[in-house]
């Protein structure tokens, strides 16, 4: 049996799920949020609290199990209090401003990078370097701030780059002037 499959979903007050057919709806003061599942496994909502068991011992059902859980956990904190990345930039004349729906960084090359801020997201930037995304789905939230990351990642010498605010960059130690 799964241990993370089996652990029940608590509903808090404020938040409607249904289950109809092969799709799961989660409804709360954040938003709105479906996700189709597969037919192995069966969600039931009793209460404050949903449970989702498998039919089965087949390989497909026990991998599902514990995955659909998770997934319908994530929509549940999502849409009561929702998902926040946060990252730093650090470098001489590196920042970030937000203008409409676009984030535009200057990262230290000739030309700015503009992203586009996806549907359903909230980015703020701030003076100091800081980029707060938040949203209600966990994936596009945390997809965004890699792809944002990757524009230009940390290095190990200065530390200069775009980083997660909790990573730890692990700082190497640069060339002597000795011969």
């Amino acid at each position: 049996m799964s241990r993370v499959g089996k652990l029940p979903v608590a509903i808090p007050a404020g938040v409607k799920v249904t289950v109809t057919n092969q799709t799961v709806v989660v409804e709360g003061p954040k938003g709105k949020l479906s996700q189709d599942f597969q037919p192995v496994v069966d969600i039931k909502v009793e209460g404050d609290v949903a449970n989702v068991t498998r039919k089965d011992d087949s390989k497909v059902s026990r991998s599902c199990h514990g995955l659909y859980r998770n997934l319908l956990n994530n929509m549940v904190v999502g849409v009561t209090s929702g998902f926040t990345k946060t990252l730093v930039i650090n470098g001489v004349g590196y920042r970030a401003e937000v203008q409409g729906n676009l984030l535009v960084m200057n990262l230290g090359y000739s030309t700015d990078f503009i992203a586009g801020i996806p549907e359903g997201l909230t980015v703020t930037a701030d003076a100091q370097g800081r980029i707060v995304i938040t949203g209600v789905r966990k994936d596009q939230v945390g997809e965004f701030a890699a792809q944002v990351r990757k524009l230009r990642g940390p290095e190990p010498y200065k530390g200069k780059g775009i980083r997660y605010e909790t990573e730890v960059i692990k700082r190497k130690v640069g060339k002597s002037g000795v011969k």
